[in-house]
């Protein structure tokens, strides 16, 4: 069974972005990666995603409407089991106490650093397996 991986972000790059960097891995059905623009949309998805495994949740933190910070506690309380990493322009320390304080596992700072997330993503899957 693969795991999957459900992105949250409300610019429309990311998921080309994220696409180009994990073909191999999407080809391969190593995972699956869906993609959410808004909070609300994620929350929806997080809570129909159970079949496959939902593995991992990334989220920008600044989106339009309800931010990455403010859609934590609601993930973490439907979805308890599943890991969320924050993705940040801010790496700063208040914002990472902040999103640590309501849920997330941790911080990763634009530009991503797809090696250090290919690694996170790598030990999710282990875990799942």
């Amino acid at each position: 069974m693969s795991g999957y991986i459900l992105v949250v972000d409300d610019e429309p790059d990311v998921e080309t972005l994220f696409r180009q960097q994990f073909r191999r891995e999407l080809r391969s059905g190593r995972f699956l990666m869906e993609f959410a623009s808004s909070a609300p949309a994620a929350l929806q998805r997080a809570v129909e995603l159970r079949e496959p495994t939902l593995i991992l949740v990334l989220s920008d933190i600044n989106m339009p409407g309800m931010s990455g910070l403010d859609m934590l506690p609601s993930l973490r309380a439907g979805r308890p089991e599943v890991p969320v990493i924050m993705i940040s322009a801010y790496g700063d320390a208040e914002t990472r106490r902040k999103a640590l304080e309501r849920g997330a596992e941790g911080l990763m700072t634009k530009p991503i650093d797809f090696g250090a997330l290919r690694q996170e993503i790598d030990s999710r899957l282990g875990h799942a397996a």
